[in-house]
C-alpha cells in the first residue's frame, strides 16, 4: 500500500497510508495529512489512486507544489519522489518498499500531558492539540513550559519537549509554538482572535517568546516559562 512520509526540519512528524482514492493534504484539520504550517494553504495538494497509478495535483495553492524540487500542477508520483509543500518534505513511497528517510517516528503526547481550559461558550479548549504530531525534541533540549493562567485548568503546565507544539482548539482559534536554534517562538495559525503575546498580536509574523510571556488565545491566558538551563 503506497505511503506518505512527512518531515519538518529534517525530522519524520508522520506517516500516512494512502488508503482512498482521493487524499488532500492542507493545513486544515479536516485534510487527510494535516501539515499544521502557515506557509501550507488550507487546503494545498490532492493525491489520486486511479488504476494502480497515484497523481498529485496542487489546488491552487499559495506558495506551490513541488515534486523533486519542481513545480507541478499535475504530476504522476513514483517511489521515492519528494513532494514539498510549504517547509514539509513529503516522500511517497510505493508498497512495502524501503525508503531513504529516517525510520523513526515520534510517540503522539499522552493525554495526561495535555492540559484544557473552558472558553467562552462552555466547550473545552485543548492546549497542546495535536493538530500534527510534532517531532520530539532531544531530552537535554527539553525544560521551557507554558502554564495555564485562567479557566478550570489554571496551574497546569505542559513542557514543550516538541519540535512544533500546538495549542488552541481546532476551527477556533489556534497557535503554534516552534522551537528554533535560538529560543521559541510563537505564531498564529488560523482564527479568532488572533494570539497575543504581551498584548500584541502574532498576526502575519512570529514573535520570539521569553520566560514569564504571556500568551493569549481564544480567551485563554498562559505563561510561557523557559527552564532550559544556559
Amino acid at each position: 500500500m503506497p505511503r506518505l512520509i512527512v518531515s519538518l526540519d529534517g525530522v519524520v512528524v508522520k506517516e500516512v497510508q494512502l488508503t482512498k482514492d482521493r487524499s488532500t493534504i492542507g493545513r486544515r484539520p479536516y485534510n487527510d495529512v494535516v501539515i499544521d504550517h502557515l506557509a501550507v494553504s488550507g487546503e494545498h495538494a490532492v493525491i489520486h489512486l486511479t488504476g494502480g497509478q497515484v497523481t498529485i495535483d496542487d489546488l491552487g495553492s499559495t506558495n506551490g507544489t513541488y515534486v523533486n524540487g519542481r513545480p507541478i500542477r499535475r504530476q504522476v508520483l513514483r517511489h521515492d519522489d519528494v513532494i514539498e509543500v510549504g517547509k514539509a518534505k513529503v516522500r511517497f513511497v510505493e508498497g512495502d518498499a524501503p525508503s531513504t528517510a529516517p525510520a523513526t517516528l515520534p510517540t503522539p503526547m499522552p493525554a495526561a500531558q495535555r492540559a484544557t481550559a473552558p472558553d467562552s461558550d462552555g466547550g473545552s479548549a485543548l492546549i497542546g492539540a495535536p493538530v500534527t504530531e510534532p517531532a520530539t525534541l532531544p531530552a537535554s533540549m527539553a525544560g521551557a513550559r507554558v502554564r495555564v493562567l485562567s479557566g478550570a485548568a489554571a496551574g497546569r503546565e505542559m513542557a514543550l519537549i516538541k519540535v512544533v507544539t500546538t495549542i488552541g482548539k481546532p476551527g477556533r482559534s489556534v497557535a503554534s509554538i516552534i522551537h528554533k536554534p535560538h529560543g521559541f517562538e510563537l505564531t498564529h495559525v488560523e482564527g479568532e482572535p488572533v494570539a497575543t503575546v504581551n498584548g500584541i498580536p502574532a498576526a502575519g509574523s512570529a514573535i520570539a517568546l521569553k520566560n514569564h510571556d504571556e500568551i493569549e488565545l481564544g480567551g485563554i491566558r498562559l505563561e510561557f516559562l523557559d527552564y532550559t538551563p544556559e
